[in-house]
């Protein structure tokens, strides 16, 4: 467990109870030693905490990096989707096994539940929500990247719930990807799968988002 506080950065919480006793007990001339040695680890105490911030700041920064960036490429996409292949002949990239075919979908992602648009855009706002007070105690790598592609997507398909017809919390979502025998969907759509997939494994692993290693 001290293992475990030392890596992620938690603070120790000092025994001021504790010191006074071992000060007034020691023996006459190793006041100056005591002091010391408690200087000491009251610096290593506070470099061990700076270091474990600085590790979560730069974890928060890759996680809202990826998201960002899944965020703009969604969003350039359906940008793009809009204005050159809405109300166009689908466009075949691989054959009949993958079309270009812009939709608009008031439903969840792949098109399930479109009877409950207003619901999904909520449980979307609250997805965000949830990663973004999860990022206080984020202190593994692999945990950002998955929540910064679940957050990414998750702000592409609000955007288009929020901004597009028939009205707020009510828009359709542009989808566009059409592999051959699957549901049509979009980059947004993808990037929450990813991130969904990632986390599985990550739980698999038995390694929370604080960077705590849980071994069976």
């Amino acid at each position: 467990m001290a293992e475990a506080e030392r890596i992620i950065g938690t603070p120790d919480t000092p025994d001021d109870g504790g010191e006074h006793t071992a000060a007034a007990g020691a023996p006459a001339g190793t006041g100056a030693v005591g002091a010391s040695g408690q200087a000491g680890a009251s610096g290593a105490g506070g470099q061990g905490t700076t270091a474990g911030r600085a590790g979560r700041g730069r974890r928060i920064a890759v996680l809202f990096a990826v998201a960002v960036f899944a965020y703009a490429l969604d969003l350039i996409s359906k940008m793009l989707v809009v204005s050159r292949l809405e109300g166009h002949a689908p466009i075949q990239v691989v054959g009949d096994l993958l079309e270009l075919h812009a939709i608009r979908n008031p439903g969840a992602a792949f098109g399930f539940g479109a009877a409950f648009t207003v619901i999904f855009t909520l449980i979307a706002a609250a997805v965000i929500v949830v990663i973004i007070r999860l990022a206080r105690k984020l202190y593994s790598f692999p945990w950002a990247v998955a929540l910064g592609l679940l957050l990414g997507g998750a702000l592409g398909n609000l955007t288009d719930r929020i901004f597009r017809a028939p009205g707020v919390f009510e828009g359709e979502v542009v989808d566009f990807i059409a592999p051959k025998g699957f549901a049509v969907f979009n980059l947004a759509d993808s990037a929450i799968v990813c991130g969904g997939i990632l986390i599985v494994l990550l739980s698999f692993r038995g390694l929370d988002p604080d960077g705590t290693v849980h071994k069976d």
